[in-house]
């Protein structure tokens, strides 16, 4: 069996091709069982198809470039001239490297993301419970996502935030020891809001209040979250009752004046306030950032420090490479050493099978009345002869054809000194 990943990713094509290119969730299922019905060769497979990458991992019978193009234009709304531009091949170890970044969010379009992990396990217990994911992938998988995990665990690949979202409520995290005891007024109802609430909530804080110009909107977000809606025309009444405030509206002038902030301290009893405004132009008042007790951040705030920790993550991206590359290297060992099972599991019965008949012999003999220690010298020479008859008419062979590799394999299977410290022969008369 030979282990083949086919596929393309941002770098190879654009988002429309891979728009195309990509299976819905749903789908997958009976793609897999498809691919191993329709193209020869392929035994067992699994698709990993995100909004980034649409990828095939085959076990192919031999190690042969089967028709994946061919299967992909016939399935999906893409031609094969344009997957031959877009698509690449890794075979075997290098299959294993490039599994191992991907899991490891390598390779992903933002570097270390850690939800390409979870879509890669997925995959893989979508293809067993297809039935499509055999000992092969099995293995690969298992130990793929092991070594990815250490990378993650042992570098800082995934540890320093690289999204605006993400940053913010980080940010947050240092003001406050503890995020989950807070209450949080998210301003706006859009995208960058929504990623927000999911990390505020990831972090354990669940008192949420959602507020937009348009009270539906906030409504349907705030559902998502379990979260208070209001309008934004209620937030300078309400404003005292939130430790965090975040802010991306899309306003063209600022929905939050100083007035109003300082208010809410007031009310507060100068009980600290953190604010983000992420929004261009800007949700806040600049002057807001002078008040005692407000901690109020900008977009620009928030860049600079995405931008150190996108540094610090391709540092770690480095350093996380001599663990891949090892990894793969570990990956093709260890499944070289599967592979051998079943001939050392043959080499082992054969042996078995000498002792037994030569063990049987002996107790017959005993049984006739021959003396034990004859019997027991004709067993032990017996048994020599038998088990060292192939590699002694193996070492005879070799010496005949020149096959010095076998005869220096021979020397340390069996750990014989090697002719370079065997005493010289002499060369003068006798």
């Amino acid at each position: 069996m030979t282990i083949l990943a086919y596929g393309l990713n941002y770098r190879t094509a654009s988002i429309e091709l891979r728009e195309r290119a990509a299976f819905e969730e749903d789908a997958v299922g009976e793609a897999l069982h498809r691919i191993t019905r329709d193209v020869p060769g392929v035994a067992e497979v699994a698709i990993i198809s995100t909004c980034n990458r649409t990828e095939l991992y085959c076990a192919l019978q031999a190690r042969s470039e089967s028709d994946l193009a061919g299967w992909l234009a016939s399935t999906r709304p893409v031609t094969r001239a344009e997957l031959e531009g877009a698509t690449y091949r890794h075979w075997d170890q290098d299959a294993a490297k490039h599994l191992i970044r991907v899991a490891a969010g390598l390779d992903s379009q933002v570097l270390g993301e850690p939800q390409i992990m979870g879509q890669v396990k997925s995959a893989y217990e979508l293809a067993r419970n297809s039935g499509t994911l055999g000992p092969e992938l099995n293995f690969l998988s298992q130990f793929t996502l092991r070594t990815a995990k250490e990378v993650r665990a042992q570098t800082d690949i995934g540890r320093n935030p690289i999204s605006v979202a993400y940053a913010a409520v980080s940010l947050a995290q240092q003001i406050f020891s503890n995020i989950g005891n807070n209450r949080a007024l998210l301003l706006g109802a859009g995208e960058t809001i929504s990623l927000v609430a999911d990390h505020l909530v990831g972090r354990g804080l669940t008192k949420i209040a959602i507020a937009n110009r348009t009270l539906a909107n906030a409504a349907v977000l705030a559902a998502k979250y379990d979260a208070e809606a209001m309008q934004l025309t209620d937030v300078a009444a309400r404003l005292a009752e939130f430790d965090i405030v975040i802010a991306s509206t899309g306003s063209s002038l600022p929905v939050l004046g100083k007035g109003a902030v300082e208010a809410a301290i007031k009310q507060r009893r100068h009980k600290p306030m953190f604010m983000v405004d992420i929004a261009v132009p800007r949700d806040i008042e600049p002057e807001v950032g002078d008040l005692p007790d407000v901690y109020l951040y900008s977009i620009d705030d928030l860049t600079q420090i995405i931008e150190t920790n996108l540094a610090e993550r391709r540092q770690a991206a480095d350093s996380a490479e001599s663990f891949v590359l090892e990894g793969a290297h570990e990956y093709m060992r260890a499944r070289r050493v599967q592979q051998s099972q079943a001939l050392l599991k043959d080499f082992r019965a054969r042996a078995k099978a000498v002792e037994q008949q030569e063990l049987e012999k002996a107790l017959q003999d005993l049984q006739r009345g021959a003396s034990p220690e004859i019997v027991l010298a004709r067993l032990s020479s017996s048994l020599t002869n038998k088990l060292i008859h192939a590699p002694t008419a193996a070492i005879r062979e070799a010496s005949a054809d020149g096959r010095n590799d076998v005869l220096e394999y021979v020397r340390a299977l069996y750990a014989l000194p090697s002719l370079s410290s065997e005493p010289p022969q002499s060369t003068e008369p006798e």
